[in-house]
């Protein structure tokens, strides 16, 4: 059975691991971690011990059970790179990903150091091919599987979260060095301003507008990311968010020519404009951040938003 989920960006969440610590300011108010600790102490729940890591190997195999193709996000209460999951238990998971070719698989952390690491390590892609081996002679139909040997894995997205410019500076760099078919950014909660140009290619214009970098294009170099997720924090003591952040953020990703999705604007901006929730209703947003691109697919490019004087 798949995991229903209210995430606008994906199909289905895949939670083999539950439970998480905080790394970073994006993880003061984890929304997961407030509803799994909702329910630490009721005997026989999924939760009973509330936020506490929590690995699930009986959910491994959920995604070749599943016959249409769709996309995945792993782990939407957890980080698979976290490090008290052993990397043989990681390769377990990306053998699945790798027979399971129909879906496509969307991780994303903030454990950047250790996901560069461990998926750089040829010896880790080896057990990844074993363990697929594995699952042939568990009479799995492994037929469907990626080529063998084929890295990084074709249908597997990798991701980090980026919620303001110390970690973009930090983490952005980790993922482009990290072997991945495709990459993305989960800028979410966005707690300030945040200058992706330097792995976008981009340039600030004397017009006040961002362009692709005339030496960038003329080499073919593509931007270090392949599509931008921007959305503000949610729930009781969410710290507010700027619209111009936002916009940003789109005219950054639609100069570089690529997809952005804004999936909310926050439950403080919410409460600021007579809403409730989290702000997740794209009508009552101002027209310009009304963007929901998704990979693959045609996208509108929203008009600029006018900027301060100062912006970098």
């Amino acid at each position: 059975m798949a995991e229903q989920t209210g995430i606008e960006w994906t199909d289905t969440t895949w939670n083999v691991v539950t439970g998480c610590t905080k790394v970073s300011p994006g993880c003061d108010h984890c929304y997961a971690e407030t509803f799994a600790e909702r329910w630490r102490g009721t005997p026989g729940h999924h939760f009973e011990t509330g936020f506490d890591l929590t690995v699930r190997p009986e959910r491994v195999g959920l995604p070749l059970r599943w016959r249409r193709g769709r996309l995945v996000f792993v782990n939407s209460m957890a980080d698979l790179f976290h490090d008290q999951v052993n990397d043989d238990f990681v390769a377990e998971v990306y053998a699945v990903m790798a027979v399971a070719r129909h879906h496509t698989f969307q991780v994303l952390t903030k454990r950047h150091a250790r996901m560069r690491h461990l998926l750089s390590d040829p010896g880790f892609a080896d057990t990844v091919w074993a363990e697929v081996a594995t699952l042939a002679h568990e009479d799995i139909d492994i037929s469907p599987a990626i080529p063998w040997g084929q890295w990084p894995l074709p249908n597997v997205w990798l991701g980090v979260s980026v919620e303001n410019q110390q970690w973009a500076d930090i983490r952005v760099p980790a993922l482009a060095a990290t072997p991945a078919a495709h990459r993305f950014l989960s800028c979410e909660p966005l707690l300030g301003p945040v200058d992706l140009s330097r792995w976008l290619h981009l340039e600030f214009s004397d017009m006040g507008l961002w362009l692709p970098e005339m030496l960038a294009t003329l080499a073919g170099r593509r931007p270090a990311v392949d599509w931008v997720i921007v959305g503000g924090e949610s729930g009781p003591g969410a710290r507010p968010i700027d619209e111009w952040w936002i916009g940003d953020l789109i005219d950054q990703a639609h100069a570089a020519d690529l997809p952005v999705f804004v999936k909310q604007l926050g439950t403080a901006w919410a409460t600021a404009h007579g809403q409730r929730g989290k702000g997740t209703d794209p009508n009552v947003w101002p027209a310009e951040l009304r963007v929901r691109d998704l990979p693959g697919t045609d996208f509108f490019t929203a008009p600029m938003l006018s900027r301060p004087a100062v912006t970098r």
